[in-house]
């Protein structure tokens, strides 16, 4: 094809997306001439009324693929989260070449911490019941706690990613909730990047955790369509598309037709990565108002007549903890915590205020919250190298030069060695347990929740024990121990598998 018409809502995001598939086309084609279609779409227009209310679910969909049938364009280009799994399974003439981060923002005034100490009810603008029903529930645990309860409510917001940062400027709302690729596309952008930068200004971010926030199935990922009639755009978008990514959509819209559909929907799906594996997530409220939670490629494997030890059976057994008497050395601008147990030493919480404060998951998070502290996100308990990625992004723009993170001493000193920075500020002081001592012995699966608590008791244990862990730090120490565990994505995925595959007579 010599001439080639791209067709997309005529946002500013719209028109990046469809410049970025632009390009992929002139990789494959440099030949080509290709030019793009600014269109209006329902959802654009109808700005009065959430999202929730009208009726269908293409509505920034279906009339652009309207005007492929009609001839007046060859592809067309949607965020595919826009678009309903009954129209993305309806043909195959469809390409993913690209995902940004998949996660949810809550972006704040800069007056937030006053308002939540005043007592004064927040205002959220939203129009997704999906963050309604999470984000809201997580942000009262984790904005900063200051003696009051914090009171929520949500109001709707409409329009393209400016809209909604404009009204935030302008105080109609308290905080508003973006995806993150939008943002990280907008910002990536010569053109766009000064006007967003300015509209962000002093504001207070909190990248909401995938697991208790799960964001909408496909966030992030690019669609190109094409009218399945038109054999040589077809043809152009099977070399433009990122196989990987075609991977995830097509399980994520497939898990999401099981719970519901619309935007109306209360639940999320995402593709969750670990260092060592891949899962999908699902969770939230089904379309008959069930509440669910549920893992795609668990462990499955037999311990029928097994005894099975899990170490989060036992965990103030392990260690008892010795604080240093000097604060640690904070001198980088972002901290991440690796365990709650290093806010216990005297005098930390000052030290924390003024820094960008990350931490590993969701408990240590909801502990700086109680102590009145500001975090900015977490690496949901998936371990601190995979959220590294989402740290340097657009949004975010932290360097691992920008980056202290704090732990214990031995895990401080490992990770110096793998050329981070490091600070330490208590001591793990092993417990002998005999009735630990005693259960490890007999164990023939064993759930380590830290690698501490292995080379603790690593002469204890069978030789032939099977070894289970999280897919983060510890699958990674171990496996340089000659170990090959048994992986989970987090410690709470290990729960809930273990909540529905172990009997209590197969528990030591």
């Amino acid at each position: 094809m010599k001439s080639i018409r791209i067709i997309c809502r005529k946002s500013r995001l719209s028109l990046l997306q469809a410049e970025l598939v632009k390009q992929r086309i002139l990789l494959v084609a440099p030949d080509a001439e290709v030019t793009i279609i600014g269109r209006s779409s329902k959802g654009d227009r109808e700005l009065s009324v959430p999202l929730s209310v009208l009726d269908g679910s293409d509505f920034f969909t279906e009339e652009i693929f309207a005007a492929l049938q009609n001839g007046e364009a060859d592809i067309a280009v949607h965020s595919l989260k826009d678009m309903s799994a009954r129209h993305f399974f309806s043909h195959t003439a469809f390409a993913t070449p690209d995902r940004e981060d998949i996660r949810d923002v809550a972006i704040f005034n800069p007056d937030i911490v006053s308002k939540i100490a005043s007592g004064a009810t927040l205002i959220i603008g939203t129009s997704s019941p999906r963050r309604e029903e999470m984000a809201v529930r997580f942000l009262k645990k984790a904005l900063p706690q200051l003696g009051r309860e914090i009171q929520i409510e949500t109001r709707p917001i409409r329009g393209n990613v400016e809209r909604r940062l404009q009204l935030l400027e302008s105080d109609v709302f308290d905080a508003t909730i973006l995806a993150t690729a939008g943002l990280n596309r907008l910002l990536g952008s010569s053109e766009d990047a000064p006007g967003v930068r300015a509209l962000l200004k002093d504001k207070r971010y909190m990248l909401l955790p995938l697991v208790e926030c799960v964001p909408a199935p496909c966030q992030g990922i690019i669609v190109a369509e094409a009218d399945p009639a038109n054999q040589e755009a077809v043809a152009l978008l099977s070399k433009i598309n990122d196989e990987r990514v075609w991977k995830e959509a097509v399980s994520e819209k497939h898990k999401g037709s099981e719970f519901g559909a619309g935007c109306l929907q209360k639940f999320g799906v995402a593709t969750l990565k670990t260092k060592h594996t891949t899962h999908l997530y699902a969770a939230g409220v089904d379309r008959n108002g069930r509440e669910f939670s549920a893992w795609s490629g668990l462990p499955d494997f037999s311990y029928e007549g097994k005894n099975f030890f899990s170490s989060t059976d036992y965990m103030r057994n392990f260690f008892q903890y010795r604080w240093e008497q000097a604060l640690p050395d904070l001198k980088a601008p972002v901290v991440f915590v690796a365990n709650y147990k290093a806010l216990q030493q005297q005098g930390l919480k000052e030290l924390l205020q003024p820094k960008v404060i990350w931490a590993s998951g969701t408990k240590t998070w909801y502990e700086l919250a109680k102590m009145g502290l500001w975090v900015q996100g977490s690496a949901d308990a998936m371990g601190f190298e995979q959220l590294l990625p989402s740290l340097q992004m657009p949004l975010l723009n932290h360097s691992k030069d920008d980056l202290v993170i704090l732990t214990h001493k031995k895990a401080a000193e490992r990770w110096g060695l793998k050329g981070y920075h490091a600070q330490s500020n208590y001591e793990l002081v092993p417990v002998s347990d005999t009735v630990v001592q005693n259960k490890m012995a007999q164990a023939e699966f064993v759930f380590w929740s830290s690698f501490s608590q292995y080379e603790l008791y690593k002469s204890v244990i069978r030789s032939n024990v099977r070894h289970l862990c999280a897919g983060g730090e510890t699958a990674e120490l171990l496996r340089q121990q000659g170990i090959e565990p048994i992986l989970f994505p987090t410690i709470k995925a290990f729960e809930q598998w273990r909540s529905t595959n172990i009997s209590s007579t197969s528990a030591v």
